[in-house]
């Protein structure tokens, strides 16, 4: 093993202000690291990647810029997340234009869209004009949207692991927050039946595509509870947002923040494993991509912005899925550390073990001549195609279009990012994988040349990611995206807690309550930042 100098090595040996090591540099990540940063902690962020952002970063191809994954931010009114962080971090908040309508959402045989429209009154005349009889369902969705999101406004800890979170939990729960617990353990689908509406096909179909970007399964999985949140934020005052520029722009001003504040970025710098004794993490071992220098970097508290699947293997040493490239060959070297999966873990790795297998997704990515947008096109769209078939696999598309002079695309052009979700499965077994790729992205423009301008001149540039793709960028296991699925066993107050079986180790981002999204994994890491300031005054 190489021996290199670590940045935590080079401070003054007096100073005893907390070192915390903070794993990715994901929304999640770097917005702990920054909080954090803030308080006064040493704080070491590490990510392999080349750029920050993890699955809200961008690329750049012959003048276009791509968001590789999220395209739309919550929380950025007043009161919202990231306005809540920002603003305590004393960093503006990115230009932004809110996306009304949220989501125009395409039926088989549909030429008319289902426009998700930002105003409450416009989207309840919508929805009764397309599902006529519903309306019982929606104001159930409506009055459970409410309480919970006063009880997510009081900051609770889910689920709750001693007593400092248990507290914070029950502060949460007030008298106006009461009518979601008849609804703990329901489905989508049975809030459905129980309003008359278990057999309307339409209706079914809608929640189940709108559902599926927002807790990876459909109505009869996703928890009622989660659904009523995730459908109900797009309206005001809530709302998702469309960011100037791309979503770089969010990671930029945080790594901003964690520089200004004495912290440190480091990427190309893939940590290998992560260090515990006696049941308590006390640091990590790192490996510089550049150099080929491998060390052992310890910390006091340690953060991984991680998925669960990548702690359990950071945890006993196995080699990272940052380590396959596209083309799945492994790289040779391999940390010399020998640690094995701690004790404590062992319940953590046989319920991560036991999951439903997570979504993946194929996206393909368009430069466009402006001519190739029709009139009037929304920023999101979602198409399904046929009822018979599942969503994913071609079979469906979320897709987002840039707005002129947005900073995406040079002048007269525009970018086309859509996504269909997959089985990630079906990418690392596959005999011909260049050859599914091509299929796929074929499939995905024949599919898109049904609603936009295509012409053989109009793409500028093409290209594809698969989960693959994602797990060479992001390392994430498998390639996996979107988090954990939000079922009864998996969502709130069942989930996979921010504090880990390891004593001061704690994980960040979409594994974690409240789930994806920009808005989810910021919460999740302010969280992590409230549980270390309320142990550090103990």
């Amino acid at each position: 093993m190489t021996i290199a100098p670590t940045p935590f090595s080079k401070s003054n040996p007096a100073d005893t202000k907390s070192r915390v090591t903070v794993i990715g540099a994901g929304i999640g990540g770097l917005t702990a690291a920054a909080l954090l940063a803030r308080r006064k902690y040493k704080v070491l962020v590490l990510d392999q990647a080349i750029v920050p952002g993890g699955c809200a970063s961008t690329f750049k191809r012959k003048g276009f810029t791509f968001d590789v994954g999220a395209t739309q931010v919550a929380g950025l009114e007043p009161g919202g997340i990231h306005h809540r962080i920002f603003s305590e971090l004393n960093i503006e908040l990115p230009a932004a234009t809110p996306c009304d309508p949220a989501c125009a959402v395409f039926l088989p045989g549909e030429t008319a869209p289902i426009s998700v429209w930002r105003d409450p009154q416009k989207w309840q005349q919508e929805r009764q004009r397309q599902f006529p009889g519903s309306e019982p369902f929606w104001q159930l969705l409506s009055a459970l949207f409410k309480a919970s999101w006063k009880f997510q406004g009081r900051d609770p800890v889910l689920p709750p692991r001693n007593l400092w979170d248990f507290w914070q939990l029950i502060q949460a729960v007030r008298p106006d927050t009461l009518i979601t617990l008849p609804f703990t353990f329901m489905t989508v689908g049975d809030a459905l039946r129980l309003c008359g509406l278990g057999d309307n096909l339409r209706l079914k179909t809608f929640l189940d595509l709108q559902l599926k970007l927002y807790s990876q399964v459909d109505t009869e999985e996703t928890a009622l509870l989660y659904a009523a949140t995730a459908l109900g934020v797009s309206q005001t005052p809530q709302g998702l947002y469309h960011l100037q520029g791309s979503m770089q722009v969010l990671s930029d001003r945080l790594v901003g923040a964690i520089e200004r504040d004495g912290g440190k970025v480091l990427l190309r710098h893939t940590v290998e494993s992560i260090v515990s004794a006696n049941g308590k993490a006390t640091g990590t071992v790192i490996r510089n991509q550049k150099t080929g220098e491998v060390w052992t970097e310890t910390a006091d508290r340690i953060v991984a912005n991680v998925t669960a699947q990548n702690l359990v293997k950071l945890m006993s040493s196995e080699p990272s899925v940052g380590n396959l490239t596209d083309n799945l060959s492994v790289k040779s070297e391999t940390s010399e550390t020998t640690n094995k999966l701690p004790n404590q873990m062992a319940g953590y790795k046989y319920r991560v073990d036991k999951l439903p297998p997570a979504s993946g997704a194929f996206v393909i990515y368009l430069g466009v001549h402006e001519s190739a947008i029709p009139a009037n096109c929304p920023p999101h769209l979602q198409f399904l195609y046929d009822y018979d078939g599942e969503i994913g696999e071609n079979n469906s598309l979320f897709v987002s279009v840039s707005h002129s002079g947005d900073g995406r695309a040079p002048k007269g052009m525009a970018t086309i990012i859509a996504s269909s979700f997959t089985d990630t499965r079906m990418w690392w077994n596959s005999v011909d994988y260049e050859g599914l790729k091509q299929k796929y992205t074929a499939g995905a423009i024949a599919r898109l040349s049904e609603y936009f301008n295509f012409t053989p001149e109009s793409i500028v540039h093409q290209e594809a990611a698969t989960p693959r793709t994602f797990a060479r960028y992001t390392a994430r296991d498998r390639g996996v995206v979107g988090g954990i699925g939000q079922r009864i066993p998996t969502f709130g107050p069942f989930g996979f807690a921010n504090r880990t079986p390891i004593k001061n180790l704690w994980l960040v981002g979409d594994s974690t309550h409240p789930g994806e999204g920009t808005a989810g994994v910021s919460y999740s890491a302010l969280t992590v930042v409230r549980q270390m300031e309320a142990a550090s005054k103990i």
